[in-house]
């Protein structure tokens, strides 16, 4: 058998047990329960910032294991970035957190979402709301031109159990006006509201309950969120997303969808 043919052999092994691979190109453990990793785009992925797709490794069976996973990095980038937790017995997570450069996993190029643009009505302010990974869809759309072209403010809001939790996200935050691409639209537009709720920060308290009080409001300097000005995104567990729709609801805000744009989403499709 020639060097050719065995080539092929394997060539041909390899995407038949390992289907949509992409290749990890940079991976970064941020504590004992969270890391990123960035891995090579498929030519044919268009996307939205905002968006999530699904991403795993083979199981044991042999079988694709796949989970939701927000693209972290904006649309025009050449790399796909994921933000993801830590689980020791996770049927993926507790795999997924070993991987390495140069190593592949499995990626569907089927983007779908509704942390996008299009499902918002214009508006002057836009909040995003996130807890733990939640903060991943936000990483690309902090990161997206059209953010800062839509909106005179932007606001992000961040709730992690530990200041730890909040590292990736505030890294990336105070990178971001010395991003070549959208650094000048930057400027003076965002606004960056962590919380803990376990571990001593400058501001503690979970994000609904400092809204409720207007807390957050008194500290930004800023007018409550009305329909008339202010739009939101959220993401994040599955009580945060509810507690947080009944919230926006009590100001006026109502739910909107690709299909039917309004004036906040919530990202339904896992919770993180």
């Amino acid at each position: 058998m020639t060097e050719l043919t065995e080539l092929n052999q394997a060539t041909a092994t390899k995407i038949a047990t390992l289907p949509d691979a992409q290749t990890v190109t940079e991976v970064r453990h941020w504590s004992d329960r969270l890391f990123s990793f960035r891995v090579t785009r498929p030519r044919s992925l268009r996307f939205r910032s905002g968006e999530f797709v699904m991403i795993g490794l083979l199981g044991d069976n042999g079988k694709p294991l796949l989970r939701a996973y927000s693209i972290a990095s904006p649309s025009w980038d050449e790399e796909l970035e994921f933000y993801s937790i830590k689980v020791p017995d996770g049927p993926l997570t507790s795999r997924l957190q070993h991987i390495q450069p140069g190593d592949e996993i499995i990626l569907r190029p089927k983007p779908v979402g509704t942390l996008v643009h299009d499902a918002l009505l214009p508006g002057k302010r836009i909040w995003f709301f996130a807890t733990g990974t939640g903060f991943a869809p936000f990483a690309s759309l902090l990161r997206d031109p059209e953010t800062y072209e839509n909106y005179d403010e932007v606001i992000i809001t961040h709730t992690c159990r530990t200041v730890a939790g909040l590292e990736y996200g505030r890294q990336l935050i105070e990178k971001l006006e010395e991003d070549p691409l959208i650094g000048e639209m930057v400027a003076g537009k965002l606004r960056y509201y962590p919380t803990t709720t376990r571990e001593d920060s400058p501001h503690m308290g979970r994000i609904t309950t400092l809204l409720k009080d207007g807390t957050v409001f008194r500290d930004l300097g800023i007018d409550p969120i009305s329909p008339e000005t202010d739009r939101a995104m959220v993401c994040g567990s599955l009580n945060f997303n509810r507690d947080l729709k009944e919230l926006l609801e009590s100001y006026g805000l109502r739910e909107g969808a690709n299909s039917e744009p309004r004036e906040y989403v919530v990202e339904k499709a896992f919770v993180g």
